[in-house]
C-alpha cells in the first residue's frame, strides 16, 4: 500500500513529508514554549535595550522563516509540477524579501532612536525620528524590491537606466525640496538646536515646536508661529539660547558729581556684596567707569547660572531693590540727566 501512487508521489512519499512537516513544527513549538520564553525573561531584566530588539527580532523574523524552512523541507520531497514549485519559490522569496526587511528596517529604528537619546539625552525628537525613519524605510523598501525583481528574473537595468535620467529630472525640478532635505540630515545629526531650544535668528526668536523634512517650526515670544526652511537655518548664525551654560549681564549706575569721594569709593564694594549674596549669581568685576556729562558712571560684570531668562530678571530685580536701598542709607544720589546753570551778577 506504501507505494502506491497518487499524483506523482507514493503513499510513502506523502508520510515523510507530513513526519518532516509534524516534527518540523514540533521542534519549532519546543523553541518558542522554552527557549524564546527563557530569552525573554532574560531580557525583560537586562540592563540594555539591545537583547530586546534581538528577542523580537527573533519572534518577528526567525520563528516565520523557520516555519518557512520546515514547510520547504516538506514540499520538496515531493515530486510536484514545475508550475506548482515555480510558483512555491517566488512565494518564498517574497516572503523572506519582507521578513528581512522588516527585521532590517527594525534594526534601524533601534540604532537611530538610540544614537538619538545618546547626543540628546532625551526624547523630544520623537516626531523627528519618525521623519527620518519614514525617509529611510521608502530606501529599504525601494532597495528590496529592485533585489526581489532582479532574484525573480526580471531585468531592472532598463528600470535603473530610466530612474536614474528620472532622478537627474527630479534633482533640477526640486533644487529647494533636496536642499532643505539634506539641511534637515545636517540639522538631526549635527544637532545646532532641538525641540524645546529657545533660539535667535536674525531679528526673530522663538521656541524650537518641530523639527519637518522641510521646514522647522518656532513659536515667537508674541504667540504667533514662526516657518524657516530648513536650508535658511543652516545657512544662517543661530544664537541657541538653551545651550548657555551661564548668562553675562553689565550693568551700570551713575551718581551724581556731588556725591563725596569716601563715598564713591565705597559703591563699588557695596554693589559686590549685594550681587555676591544672590543665589545663582558669580561677581566678575565692578569699576568707577567714566565721567559722563551729568553722572559719575559704575559699571559691574556678574554671571547668573542657567539659562532661564526668567531666573536672570529675578536676580536683577533683586540687585536693582538692593541697591536702592543700599543708597537711599548712605544718602548717595542717582544721576538722571539735568543741566545747571550758573549766572554772574554784574554790578
Amino acid at each position: 500500500m506504501l507505494e502506491h501512487s497518487y499524483f506523482g508521489n507514493t503513499v510513502l512519499d506523502y508520510l515523510t513529508s507530513l513526519a518532516i512537516l509534524s516534527g518540523g513544527m514540533a521542534a519549532i513549538y519546543v523553541f518558542k514554549r522554552y527557549i524564546l520564553a527563557r530569552m525573554k525573561q532574560l531580557a525583560e531584566v537586562s540592563v540594555t535595550n539591545i537583547d530586546d530588539l534581538l528577542v523580537k527580532m527573533i519572534g518577528r523574523t526567525l520563528v516565520p522563516l523557520m516555519y518557512l524552512g520546515v514547510l520547504y523541507a516538506s514540499v520538496h520531497t515531493l515530486h510536484l509540477s514545475k508550475e506548482f514549485e515555480r510558483g512555491f519559490n517566488i512565494a518564498a522569496v517574497v516572503l523572506i524579501t519582507i521578513l528581512a526587511v522588516r527585521a532590517l528596517t527594525a534594526a534601524v529604528h533601534h540604532l537611530l532612536r538610540s544614537y538619538f537619546k545618546v547626543t540628546s539625552g532625551s526624547e523630544d525628537g520623537e516626531k523627528q525620528l519618525k521623519g527620518i525613519g519614514g525617509l529611510l524605510n521608502f530606501v529599504i523598501w525601494v532597495l528590496a524590491l529592485m533585489f526581489l525583481l532582479d532574484n525573480l528574473g526580471v531585468k531592472i537595468s532598463a528600470v535603473v537606466a530610466g530612474l536614474g535620467i528620472g532622478g537627474i529630472a527630479v534633482a533640477l525640478a526640486a533644487q529647494a525640496v533636496l536642499g532643505d532635505l539634506f539641511s534637515y540630515f545636517v540639522i538631526f545629526f549635527d544637532k545646532p538646536f532641538a525641540v524645546g531650544d529657545f533660539i535667535v535668528v536674525g531679528d526673530k526668536m522663538g521656541v524650537v515646536e518641530q523639527v519637518g523634512i522641510k521646514t522647522t517650526r518656532l513659536r515667537a515670544l508674541g504667540g504667533e508661529q514662526l516657518v524657516f526652511s530648513n536650508t535658511d537655518l543652516t545657512n544662517s548664525r543661530v544664537h541657541n539660547f538653551k545651550k548657555m551654560e551661564k548668562r553675562r549681564i553689565v550693568f551700570k549706575l551713575g551718581v551724581t558729581y556731588q556725591t563725596p569721594s569716601e563715598k564713591l569709593k565705597r559703591i563699588p564694594q557695596l554693589v559686590k556684596d549685594i550681587i555676591v549674596a544672590q543665589q545663582d549669581a558669580e561677581f566678575d568685576r565692578g569699576h568707577f567707569a567714566n565721567y559722563g556729562d551729568f553722572s559719575l558712571n559704575f559699571e559691574f560684570v556678574y554671571y547668573v547660572i542657567g539659562a532661564d531668562y526668567t531666573k536672570y530678571m529675578d536676580v536683577q530685580q533683586a540687585i536693582n531693590l538692593a541697591i536702592f536701598d543700599a543708597f537711599e542709607k548712605e544718602s548717595i544720589e542717582f544721576a538722571y540727566p539735568s543741566q545747571t546753570l550758573f549766572v554772574n551778577k554784574i554790578a
